[in-house]
């Protein structure tokens, strides 16, 4: 079961790096911190989402969210279903190209910028059969929510408990093949030796889980 979800996060991922794999590592913009950035503590997906998409509206006003994944900065630790660093794609349709944006609450330099950071813009072929835009009114349920869903999870909390020390990451993105709504996809460790769990990103349930 782990390796068939896996993949349906590993082709949202995979779609989406092709999509935005000659993304610079030195921003094209880079924006004071906001006052939720102002401090050097880790943040929630939806902190993150929205502080990036003022920015990404006003680089196009048709912009649409297509992935928002979480990062680490060396020094700060993600817990709890928050980041310290925070990256989101976006797509706009009348200007066929992509953008990636970054949210982080530290400096780390020479490749991470405190605040907001937008990159270069990038060509976009528009939505695919697997990879669709999402709403951002259809994320109801944030990281930390969708974090404690998981690892709550009878397998997952059997799993931890064997791997207390594994790292977590987060992927929010659309794949209407395999789901209604957008998902959360959280991951203990990496792909060869790890743990993760679907979390339906409106309702906050139990999507697909793994192992």
């Amino acid at each position: 079961m782990y390796s068939y979800c896996l993949r349906a996060v590993i082709a949202i991922a995979v779609l989406l790096m092709m999509a935005c794999s000659d993304q610079p590592k030195t921003p094209a913009t880079t924006t004071e911190p906001s006052a939720a950035a102002a401090s050097s503590d880790p943040v929630p997906g939806k902190t993150a989402f929205f502080a990036m998409y003022k920015p990404a509206y006003g680089w196009a006003t048709d912009v649409v969210p297509l992935k928002l994944e979480s990062k680490e900065i060396p020094g700060i630790k993600n817990a709890n279903g928050k980041a310290g660093m925070w990256s989101g794609t976006f797509g706009s349709y009348r200007k066929h190209e992509a953008v990636v944006i970054s949210y982080a609450v530290a400096a780390h330099p020479p490749d991470i910028y405190k605040g907001i950071n937008i990159g270069h813009p990038i060509p976009w072929g528009g939505p695919s059969r697997d990879v669709m835009p999402f709403q951002s009114s259809d994320v109801v349920t944030d990281s930390d929510a969708a974090y404690k869903t998981a690892s709550t999870q009878a397998q997952a909390a059997a799993w931890l408990k064997k791997n207390p020390d594994k790292q977590v990451s987060f992927l929010l993105g659309n794949n209407p093949t395999r789901f209604a709504t957008p998902i959360w996809y959280v991951q203990w460790g990496d792909n060869k030796n790890g743990y993760g769990v679907f979390v339906n990103a409106t309702t906050g349930a139990l999507a697909k889980t793994g192992k």
